[in-house]
């Protein structure tokens, strides 16, 4: 793709989201970046802010339609609004895992939906949605962070089958913990049973120090430059951690890799 391309990318008030849209603007790209409040956030160089929710399909559909109009097309969605929650399974209500997926999952069902069209009829257009090792591997503590991941990379592999007939490739990024307010400041659920609290306490520490140790975003960002701009393949795993993750789970036996992860837990 040349460096001319129009890239849409969610989620760029900070972290990953934003890290990437500095990335693109300097390779020549036109970007456009979403944020919840166009007047709160901080302004980007050379990025166009648009004020787009993806928790809300009007809002969506706007700020979509306010990027086609000023740029006459979107060559590439770089799907990188998220959430997580730390807390047992059993913890968390419903509400919880409905405002989780409706982040994680069904906001990039939204921005898909809202971007496809145009895309369709250049002929042409890439797709990357930022999932994570947790979208292939588990993890204690974060059952519906997982599970919401595990369905990004579902939803990015049929997509791909199904758009490719018109020019479109879909691809995944999955990083591992990364230096970010989000990952730092996990929200927790609400609810919380006593019986868990101890585990919780020694896998919530281990995360916590992981997350104190882990990369910054630039990392992820150039990994996810790579997958917007770069020869398609399915999945991109930023140097470090989150390779070493991938490659065992695809070479080790199920055995292995579940000690292994009760183990950097605490729980072995």
């Amino acid at each position: 793709m040349s460096k001319a391309e129009v890239v849409l990318i969610t989620g760029v008030s900070s972290g990953i989201g934003r890290a990437t849209a500095i990335l693109l603007a300097r390779r020549g790209c036109r970007v456009f970046g979403t944020v919840r409040r166009q007047l709160a956030a901080q302004a980007i160089p050379g990025v166009e802010l648009v004020e787009m929710d993806v928790r809300d399909e009007a809002s969506v559909r706007r700020g979509t339609a306010a990027i086609i109009a000023r740029a006459g097309r979107i060559d590439v969605l770089v799907n990188s609004a998220g959430g997580t929650l730390l807390g047992a399974l059993e913890e968390t209500s419903i509400g919880e895992a409905r405002s989780l997926f409706d982040t994680n999952v069904f906001g990039l069902l939204r921005t898909i939906q809202a971007v496809l069209p145009h895309m369709r009829a250049q002929g042409a257009g890439r797709i990357v949605n930022v999932s994570s090792v947790l979208g292939f591997l588990p993890a204690p503590y974060m059952a519906l962070y997982a599970a919401s991941k595990h369905a990004v990379e579902g939803l990015s592999e049929t997509l791909d089958h199904e758009v490719r007939q018109f020019g479109i490739r879909v691809a995944l990024v999955e990083p591992s913990f990364t230096r970010t307010n989000l990952d730092l400041n996990a929200p927790q659920t609400a609810v919380k049973i006593p019986e868990y609290q101890q585990q919780f306490g020694v896998v919530a520490q281990t995360i916590q120090k992981a997350v104190q140790k882990a990369p910054d975003p630039e990392g992820v960002a150039s990994t996810i430059v790579e997958a917007a701009l770069g020869a398609w393949k399915m999945r991109h795993t930023p140097k470090g951690e989150a390779t070493l993750l991938a490659r065992l789970r695809r070479f080790m036996p199920a055995g292995p890799v579940e000690k292994g992860l009760r183990k950097t837990f605490g729980l072995a």
